[in-house]
């Protein structure tokens, strides 16, 4: 890597910002002009110096792109779920980008493409697809589509038994329709057009070709989200804040009825609504930090009537429930680790599913009917490429539906383990952990996390990760505070006022593997997306001499002027997370670790800040001006990179293969800095 070019340096039009009797100056806030000729023409010259400087190691870029794409199944296909009289599949052609959505009519064994998503994009830089979402007869299908990735959807009809699209097109919608039992409605919702907040609920009659409004959420904290369950019998929807939600819900079969509200809102109560058929099972955290499971009979939704059926426990957090005719399929974690809970309906008796390997991933699968007596799940780990498996409650014996074959892998090459770090404050840190089973001594590492909105970051297989791995990378998730990996306190002491402690962690963990005699102490990289790159960015600044160099994708880095500005996303529905920063404590507390704001002179380590023009999450300028505030400050040779993809938006590329070019673009970033 060569510093010979000489790196873009953005204006410095000093832009002054006063909160709270206090005063920061911002020099590149005219960044956020996207439309102004001058920020196009910085952001082009930001990815030109990108490729010049990256263009001496175009040939490692390359084989790694061969290596990634060398472990695609080129033809893959998806494992099929029975709906009614069909089987539903997805799959995807040699060197096409998008997948292709079927169904095979089981009486007739005629097979019928959906959605040819290849074809559906051609002409758009960017593309992405709800996928089929049918109605209950299975003969119309709703589809939406985004081809600018500011995540504003056009919903389309179809009408398959005459092969003809209706005359409908909604835009600026979202991707979450739920059809009503009678097919002749469906419900969507709609989003600020500037703050991007999914705030209404919409009913569309398919007969009379008309929409009307159903509900709005005026509370600018919340966002709503519209769902239903396998029995079908009623349509929900929440709206949701970081720490309260509240659940309105409709008969499927009535769909022109009023929406009830099922519990009113509380603050501090999240609660969600399961259709079990006969009843409602409820998932809430009243005086239940990690939830409990309650039921109650449909026609008595007060909670003077829920009745206790799966209690709160300190030690096992409840994600999710699936509710069968006959059982209950429950998500849950414990000691950090995916478990999956199946209760008999009747008398409540459970067990629990057995995983192998010490560190993995279970996510519930496409389903069957209500009816049916068969769970389905997908299993995963660091070295295990993902099983489709299905669970009989009758006989209770698992079978293998599909499981992905990667070319040119060999799972026995490698060991995955979990281990446990010990933090400054006395708190047990998990983290998976890949590596070659027949390691050598000073490996490089690079360690990933993400530690914020209760998300936990589980340890999935990745096809990617092995063109590291195979050069002697040891490849690491740190499951820091933030995430839920623990349960509910986990993200309590790494929300707010406890936002330290995820960086803590994560820097806890870097100086663990510091002290290992098979690190190379010389070679530590670090990685993390949007939230996660609030985090590359804070320490960046705590411990830049830990890192040699530092991968941060879409990051969040403006974390104060971003919380201060409600006409943008990410605001107010985020003050529960952050903190509201027009409070004088929550400014200051955000002031102290706000990645663009404590950026001084320092000897930075090397950084790759990606992003997308028209990313609706995160803006582009955000690491914009990180990237041309670090320039200016730091006192090391390092290279501080930006590349923005004009096309994209938060997710990056949408095309598998384009996916996979950056994640090689990343990593020979990494390599070249060896």
């Amino acid at each position: 890597m060569t510093k010979s070019v000489q790196a873009p340096l953005a204006e410095k039009i000093p832009f002054k910002i006063e909160k709270n009797n206090h005063t920061r100056i911002d020099d590149y806030f005219w960044l956020k002009e996207r439309t102004n000729p001058k920020v196009i023409a910085h952001l082009t010259a930001e990815n030109a110096y990108t490729e010049k400087i990256l263009a001496p190691h175009k040939k490692l870029n390359e084989e790694i792109y061969a290596e990634i794409k060398s472990r695609v199944v080129e033809n893959e296909a998806s494992a099929p779920y029975i709906k009614s009289h069909f089987e539903y599949s997805s799959r995807y052609e040699a060197n096409k980008q998008y997948p292709i959505y079927e169904r095979i009519n089981l009486k007739t064994k005629q097979k019928e493409t959906l959605i040819d998503v290849n074809k559906e994009s051609t002409g758009s830089s960017f593309y992405e697809s709800s996928g089929p979402i049918m109605s209950h007869d299975h003969k119309l299908m709703a589809h939406a589509y985004d081809n600018v990735g500011r995540r504003f959807y056009t919903v389309q009809v179809k009408d398959l038994e005459r092969n003809e699209l209706l005359p409908i097109k909604i835009e600026n919608a979202t991707a979450n329709i739920i059809w009503s039992k009678d097919n002749q409605f469906f419900f969507y919702t709609k989003q600020d057009p500037e703050t991007l907040r999914s705030y209404q609920v919409y009913r569309y009659d398919l007969k009379n070709n008309k929409s009307d409004l159903v509900f709005e959420e005026k509370d600018e904290t919340f966002n709503v989200y519209l769902y239903d369950n396998l029995a079908k019998n009623y349509v929900f929807f929440i709206s949701a804040s970081t720490l309260t939600t509240e659940v309105q819900y409709l008969e499927s079969r009535n769909p022109k009825g009023n929406f009830q509200v099922f519990k009113k809102r509380t603050r501090g109560h999240e609660y969600e609504v399961y259709d079990g058929g006969d009843r409602f099972y409820i998932k809430s955290n009243l005086n239940a930090p990690n939830f409990k499971i309650l039921e109650t009979a449909v026609n008595q939704v007060d909670d003077k009537f829920w009745k206790e059926i799966i209690p709160h426990n300190k030690e096992i957090y409840i994600e999710n429930l699936i509710a069968f005719k006959d059982f209950l399929a429950v998500s849950e974690k414990k000691d950090g680790l995916d478990q999956i809970r199946i209760a008999n309906r009747k008398n409540l008796h459970h067990k629990y599913l057995s995983f192998k390997d010490s560190t993995y991933t279970v996510d519930v699968g496409a389903q069957g009917d209500f009816e049916s007596n068969q769970f389905r799940y997908v299993f995963e780990s660091m070295r295990q490429p993902e099983q489709t498996l299905e669970y009989n409650v009758i006989t209770e014996k698992t079978v293998l539906i599909k499981e992905r074959k990667i070319p040119h892998f060999n799972p026995e090459k490698y060991k995955s383990e979990r281990i446990w770090v010990d933090s400054r404050d006395g708190k047990k840190i998990p983290i998976s952990v890949l590596q070659l089973k027949e390691a050598k001594k000073a490996q490089p590492v690079l360690i990933y996390a993400y530690g914020s909105y209760g998300s936990s970051m589980t340890p999935w297989f990745s096809q990617s990760i092995f063109s590291l791995v195979d050069r002697g990378f040891v490849f690491c998730i740190a499951h820091i505070r933030g995430g839920s990996e623990l349960g509910r306190s986990w993200y309590e002491d790494g929300r707010v006022e406890h936002k330290i402690n995820t960086f803590n962690d994560f820097i806890d963990v870097t100086e663990f593997f510091h002290k290992q005699t098979y690190i190379d102490k010389k070679n530590v990289f670090a990685m993390g997306g949007s939230a996660g790159g609030l985090l590359m960015g804070a320490i960046t600044n705590m411990r830049p001499e830990l890192y040699k160099g530092i991968v941060a994708q879409v990051p969040f880095v403006d974390v104060l002027t971003t919380m201060l500005d409600d006409t943008i996303p990410l605001t107010t529905g985020e003050y529960d997370e952050w903190g509201n920063p027009n409070e004088k404590k929550y400014y200051d507390y955000i002031l102290k670790y706000s990645p663009y704001d404590n950026v001084i002179d320092n000897n930075y380590p090397n950084i790759l800040a990606t992003t997308g023009l028209h990313d609706s999450q995160v803006q582009y300028w955000e690491p914009a001006k990180w990237v041309a505030k670090l320039r200016t400050h730091n006192k090391s040779k390092s290279i501080i990179l930006l590349k923005t993809d004009m096309t994209s938006g938060h997710g990056g590329a949408s095309g598998r293969y384009e996916q996979l070019k950056e994640k090689a673009f990343e990593f020979s970033f990494i390599l070249s800095l060896l």
